[in-house]
């Protein structure tokens, strides 16, 4: 009988253990769409132009304390992309540009987090655009919003013909220039404390 009690805390115990040393979950946040921005400015005849993504969503998974074991996925949808010019709007979708019947999403998935200090992160990670992917490091700085909200914002420069976009005459970057600066302002309910 002895032998089975100690045999039985002795199971308990290992379990206890092996429960302490798995992992804790990442804290999880909501994006709140309403309080969230992606925009990307490029320069056409090299006068800057401001354009947005109007759909998007992502998937936040990580303690702000101990970001090294968390992910971040964003996906974009690319025919929600606009100047708010109809000419231009009206280009975007097609095959040249965004192509969004082949391609109807961009992401961007972490692959590493690293913490900076007071609020600031860089996340490194797979940017996916036009069926194109090419590792980047995203700098991202987050503020505590004041209640339950958390602002992530950054800004990332990218060359739009390293994912084809602006394909074929729209490779001459005289009249739409090849560096696109993309800035966003994402807005996250229950990320942990920073």
């Amino acid at each position: 009988m002895t032998t089975r009690l100690l045999w039985g805390a002795a199971a308990l115990l290992g379990l206890a253990l092996h429960a302490a040393a798995e992992p804790m979950p990442a804290t999880t946040a909501k994006l709140v769409p309403e309080k969230s921005q992606i925009a990307f400015v490029s320069k056409q005849m090299g006068v800057p132009v401001e354009g947005s993504f109007k759909r998007f969503d992502a998937q936040v998974a990580f303690d702000p304390k101990k970001p090294e074991g968390g992910s971040v996925v964003l996906q974009i949808d690319t025919a929600s992309a606009g100047f708010g010019v109809p000419m231009s709007d009206a280009e975007l979708p097609k095959p040249t540009w965004f192509d969004t019947a082949h391609f109807p999403q961009a992401s961007f998935r972490s692959s590493a987090i690293k913490a900076l200090g007071e609020g600031r992160f860089e996340m490194a990670g797979k940017l996916t655009i036009k069926g194109v992917s090419k590792y980047v490091t995203v700098p991202v700085n987050i503020v505590s919003s004041g209640g339950a909200y958390s602002v992530a914002t950054g800004t990332l420069t990218i060359q739009r013909l390293d994912y084809k976009v602006g394909d074929g005459e729209w490779t001459d970057t005289s009249v739409v220039g090849n560096e696109v600066q993309v800035r966003f302002k994402l807005t996250l309910a229950g990320l942990g404390p920073l």
